[in-house]
């Protein structure tokens, strides 16, 4: 867990901040890492507002370049272990596991299309009424569902564990998971249904390991954080640039070496149109965000609190301009500011999609408030995406002082099923 916010430990006195700076995408640790214009990702399957349904079936998984919804679930579990000696039965390790995803698919196709889940009658009802409410449910997979399912020589090597990073204070138990589940809506009832569902549906084959709620405004258009900023302005738009597509999506352009790259390159099928997925819990030193003067704030992220717009000028999704400096030949925007760190250029074009979610969990035992980012980052692999801007990030970032990384997981995401499949078919009945 994070430090008090009080006492030796006080963050903001162990780093000067800077003269002016930025945060492209979130006032936390990972950022959106490209200068394209933010828009509504869209992949086909778009969370209609006012409560539309969103197809479960199609090539990749919906709620990866889905519009983001307005309350959101993150839940890890971890799946039992086999009754016989480890390594006894690796076939049945990984029937069980398919079982569970084929359950698991077929409820939340239902539910996505409104419906009450596919479990013999045994629905609470919680969601009656309210509709598909622009329901997506994700699944991902962590380094351990392999060794459970006796895949582990199908493991990819883009699934190793993240390196720590300096100032990490991660807590292992809201960290890791073999299986990973996102289930988001725009009704709170829905989504907490849904949850609710797939852990029921869970029991005696996996055990829910962690969950993790978010939030974010139902009016649309860019997330703001509690920090007060606009939060992913320069989130890629795959669906109408394909080089950022493969940035996102695994595909035989866009992954790296170990993610696969698709037939006759390295990716597996079931990978192919999949993910990766980095979950972070980053909490916010609001306190002290907040005693702060507007200006250092601004400066500290570079961009204007009101609409977005960088310092250098312009409007929200006006590319911000890392060469402009003021008439004394300062840089507008710092060299410690948090976009320019996070910035395409200064990071070999790294590129991920965000789509976080803000979280309040009340008050702390200090009194102070146990609130930031849920952090969810999407990319073809995290050795080219998260990894290295983090350590960029971790080596000077103007908002580190300000937030504390508390957990922190990885995950491969299978592409999407067609009908009549489940998510994970092709890799567990290979």
């Amino acid at each position: 867990m994070g430090p008090q916010e009080t006492g030796s430990r006080s963050r903001p006195g162990r780093r000067a901040v800077l003269g002016a700076g930025g945060l492209a995408a979130l006032a936390a640790g990972g950022a959106v890492l490209t200068t394209a214009t933010a828009r509504t990702p869209g992949d086909g399957r778009e969370a209609a507002a006012g409560g539309g349904a969103v197809a479960f079936h199609g090539p990749h998984q919906a709620g990866i370049l889905t519009r983001r919804q307005s309350h959101a679930h993150l839940a890890a579990l971890d799946l039992a272990a086999p009754a016989a000696a480890p390594g006894a039965d690796a076939g049945g390790g990984r029937a069980a596991a398919a079982a569970l995803l084929r359950t698991w698919s077929a409820a939340a196709a239902r539910m996505t299309r409104g419906e009450p889940p596919l479990d013999g009658g045994a629905d609470t009802g919680v969601a009656l009424g309210a509709g598909p409410a622009a329901l997506t449910v994700t699944f991902g997979l962590g380094p351990g569902f392999f060794d459970r399912a006796g895949l582990t020589a199908a493991r990819p090597e883009a699934l190793a564990p993240l390196p720590a990073f300096p100032d990490d204070e991660l807590d292992p138990a809201r960290g890791g998971g073999d299986l990973f589940v996102q289930v988001a809506a725009d009704d709170p009832l829905v989504a907490v249904h849904a949850l609710r569902t797939l852990q029921r549906l869970a029991r005696g084959a996996a055990s829910t390991r962690w969950v993790m709620s978010g939030f974010t405004r139902s009016a649309g258009g860019t997330h703001r954080n509690l920090m007060g900023q606009l939060d992913g302005t320069a989130n890629p738009a795959p669906a109408t640039d394909p080089a950022q597509r493969a940035r996102i999506l695994v595909t035989g352009a866009g992954a790296g070496a170990g993610a696969g790259a698709g037939a006759g390159s390295g990716v597996p099928g079931w990978l192919e149109g999949g993910s990766y997925v980095v979950v972070r819990r980053i909490r916010m030193l609001l306190d002290h965000w907040e005693g702060l003067p507007a200006q250092h704030r601004e400066q500290a992220v570079g961009r204007r609190v009101a609409d977005g717009a960088p310092l250098t000028g312009g409007t929200e999704h006006t590319p911000v301009d890392l060469d402009a400096a003021r008439s004394d030949g300062v840089p507008v925007i710092a060299a410690n500011a948090h976009i320019r760190l996070a910035a395409p250029r200064s990071n070999a074009g790294a590129t991920m999609l965000r789509r976080g979610w803000s979280y309040y969990d009340g008050l702390r035992p200090d009194g102070t408030p146990d609130a930031g980012l849920l952090f969810v980052a999407w990319q073809a692999d995290p050795r080219t995406g998260f990894i290295p801007v983090q350590h960029r990030l971790a080596r000077g970032d103007a908002l580190a002082r300000y937030v504390v990384h508390e957990a922190s997981a990885l995950f491969v995401v299978p592409r999407g099923a067609a009908e009549g499949e489940y998510v994970g078919q092709a890799l567990l009945e290979a």
